[in-house]
């Protein structure tokens, strides 16, 4: 015989009503109401219906959280940290009150499936959205999400972004916590400058994505203000649609991954074999970097340098440990899921730039000569 709302209601000596806000923890109920309910709910094994729940309320107990590759730490700490906030209470107990079911959709970085994913959340009434990661910087998909978004605002889920950028239009977010990746490639050049660098190398991500254009924004910024403009976008342009000033070898584009970070090293050292320090889109690619420098018989850093991005976690394993920019991806990600769940309020504005650190370490050095 199925147990019904009405069965718990009578077990616990309360009304259905308050069954039900206990379940749904959409309003507040004395403590010892909520456990006289719960332990109803266990003594019958009640199941809530979830999909007749969702259509009487506004939104399901249901949180999307879009990640590039979750096997990529840099996705995969966030989304972790994130889901810590959105899981409710966490007492041990099994019990359902008030948690919502966090469900991590990979995109494998592609902007169809993002749109994809979007689509199913809203068809589930999704609670909340958290994308997380930088964005494609394609008009025709930034106008796609923005429309997207908004619809899902519209039916009640919270969106929010975290470690990209709001879009350029489109105000359905509740949030967006953007990395400060410029500042942070700013820095770490200006670092290998400060160590006497002249002929730094480039391994930039995909050139089409924002983290890609804002960590190469901020090198390049180091570059002119030390009056070396020697890197441009690698493309024939100067990364805003004009002619290149000058020497595009010394950036490569690629993926976000090992390989890259590899090849893309090897193609710099062939096209300038006088770089004395490379800098990686990420801490990944630099792995492969280090990998690509040594198989050519130098050393890190007594022949050249290298540095990353991120400070995933091992880095400072690494050997040398990593020069690096630190990025709060936990404590991001935490954030994202509390804002995600209206357990904080959202900054002013609705946008907060995450500042990021320099972390100086083994695989960096003064060059040779």
């Amino acid at each position: 015989m199925t147990v019904t709302l009405a069965d718990v209601a009578a077990r616990a000596r309360v009304s259905p009503a308050t069954v039900s806000r206990v379940l749904n923890g959409n309003y507040p109920v004395a403590a010892s109401t909520r456990e006289r309910v719960l332990r109803a709910v266990d003594d019958l094994d009640y199941v809530l219906n979830g999909p007749a729940s969702s259509l009487a309320a506004a939104t399901s107990d249901l949180v999307g959280i879009l990640v590039n590759d979750i096997a990529d730490p840099f996705f995969g700490i966030m989304a972790g940290a994130a889901q810590t906030q959105i899981g409710g209470p966490g007492d041990g107990s099994g019990r359902a009150g008030g948690e919502k079911l966090a469900v991590i959709c990979n995109t494998g970085g592609s902007p169809e499936r993002e749109l994809t994913y979007l689509t199913l959340l809203q068809r589930q009434r999704a609670a909340a959205v958290v994308l997380t990661g930088g964005a494609v910087e394609n008009p025709a998909h930034q106008a796609a999400m923005a429309a997207k978004l908004a619809k899902l605002a519209d039916g009640g889920t919270r969106v929010v972004f975290c470690g990209r950028p709001p879009l350029p239009e489109g105000d359905a977010l509740v949030a967006a916590l953007a990395f400060d990746n410029r500042g942070g490639g700013r820095r770490l050049t200006e670092h290998l400058i400060s160590l006497g660098h002249r002929r730094i190398g480039y391994v930039a991500g995909p050139p089409e994505r924002t983290t890609t254009r804002h960590r190469l924004e901020g090198h390049r910024e180091a570059l002119r203000a030390a009056g070396l403009d020697g890197l441009t976008a690698g493309d024939g342009t100067d990364g805003t649609g004009g002619p290149a000033a000058d020497d595009d070898r010394l950036v490569v584009h690629g993926p976000y991954d090992r390989r890259s970070g590899y090849e893309a090293t090897l193609e710099l050292l062939r096209r300038a074999p006088d770089v004395t320090a490379i800098v990686a889109a990420n801490d990944t690619v630099a792995l492969g970097a280090c990998a690509a420098v040594r198989d050519q018989g130098m050393r890190i850093p007594q022949d050249i340098s290298v540095a990353g991005f991120d400070d995933l976690p091992f880095s400072v394993d690494a050997v040398p440990a990593l020069t690096t920019v630190r990025l709060p991806l936990f404590e991001a990600g935490a954030r994202a899921g509390r804002l995600a769940m209206g357990k904080e309020n959202p900054p002013p504005g609705g946008i907060a730039t995450i500042a990021a650190e320099l972390m100086i370490r083994g695989s960096t050095a003064a060059p040779r000569g």
